[in-house]
Formats: C-alpha cells, structure tokens, sequence
C-alpha cells in the first residue's frame, strides 16, 4: 500500500492525492501533524532515501535555521526522535511504497506508483482510451 505523507496546507500534497485518485491508485494519507510518526516509518523512509536526511529535510525550516540544527551529526535514534518531535522539518509530499520513495510533486517521476501492468497496457495502446483498446485484450490473453 502506497503512504503519502502530507500537511494540510500543502498544494503539492493536493496535487498528489488528486493524481492517485484520478489514476484510481489506493493510497494511505498519513496527516505528519495530526499524530507522531510510527519511528519504524520514519526509518523506512530514511532507508529508501538516495541521498538521506538531503532528501527528506528541509534545510529552509524555521527549527533548523533558528536552532542551528545539524542532522548530519545525529544518530539515527535521534534523527528519528528529532522528526517526530518536530515533523514541520520533512519535506512534503512524501510518498512510500514497498520499494520506492518519491519527495515532491513531479508529474513525470509519479508514473512509476502506476502498477507495471497498466503502465504496459498503457504503451500498447493505439489509442487514446488504454481501458478500451482491443491491444490490452490481445495483451491479456
């Protein structure tokens, strides 16, 4: 199951939830302020990150640059301690699947939460309407 990490007063979180609902992909909305984040979570989100903490933490946040904090110097317990007291310092959207992690709004790098089989369909198609194409028929059988 997808988990998107979002705040309400996020845009591009907006954008994301209308996309996966367009695409008809279910999804888990994980409100970052509205309950402390599960530090197991947290971890799987640091482990999928490419380039770590870079990815995930806004460096612009008003507790970083005030406290003149450094996460680069904290242990992964304290990483995670940190965010959950703190979740305003993650960047957002954050989306999370079994294998991929995905920061951010872009309508391009998205398409890879679409199931490969759609996606599939999706290039075999002809048309303008995959869902009908008689090459998704061909492909199935």
């Amino acid at each position: 199951m997808i988990k998107i990490y979002t705040s309400p007063s996020c845009s591009s979180c907006r954008k994301v939830k209308k996309w996966f609902e367009e695409q008809k992909i279910p999804f888990e909305e994980h409100n970052i302020f509205n309950a402390v984040l599960n530090p197991d979570e947290l971890k799987d989100i640091l482990i999928k990150s490419e380039n770590g903490t870079e990815d995930i933490i806004s460096q612009r946040s008003k507790i970083i640059k005030e406290n003149n904090v450094d996460v680069e110097d904290m242990t992964i317990t304290e990483l995670v301690d940190f965010i959950r007291k703190n979740p305003s310092v993650l960047k957002r959207p954050i989306m999370v699947d079994d294998h991929r992690i995905q920061v951010g709004y872009n309508s391009e790098e998205i398409r890879t939460f679409i199931p490969r089989a759609r996606r599939i369909a999706e290039m075999a198609c002809t048309g303008d309407c995959y869902e009908d194409c008689s090459e998704i028929t061909k492909l199935s059988k």
